[in-house]
């Protein structure tokens, strides 16, 4: 494996633990986020966990892709699922790759012509 994700999940909660500590109602807040898409059942669970781990995959957030892992597979998700998940994600890193490339040559077309100082 790349990385030990279960001690690292471990370590991670620990260190969230003690930021609740330092700073209970940032984390009050970070979960009040979390749940308030809980209340409804239009997607279910194991959807909402789905777009969770592809979202965290394009945040590239470690902490984030341990904790929807476990929370997609606790859910029902199939690696199937999952893997097809990750492949929006990667189209979608891909696309706004695209699109800021499309800016990039904007800037860089404002600057030859002297438009932008």
């Amino acid at each position: 494996m790349m990385i030990d994700w279960n001690s690292y999940h471990q370590t991670l909660l620990g260190r969230i633990g003690e930021m609740g500590k330092l700073s209970p109602d940032t984390v009050r807040g970070y979960k009040m986020l979390g749940a308030a898409g809980e209340t409804s059942s239009v997607l279910g669970l194991k959807v909402r966990e789905l777009i969770a781990l592809a979202v965290a995959i394009t945040s590239r957030c470690d902490g984030c892709i341990v904790v929807h892992a476990e929370a997609a597979l606790k859910q029902g998700a199939t690696p199937e699922e999952i893997s097809e998940a990750l492949g929006v994600a990667v189209a979608l890193n891909a696309g706004a790759a695209l699109v800021y490339s499309a800016r990039a040559l904007d800037a860089v077309a404002a600057k030859a012509a002297g438009d932008v100082k």
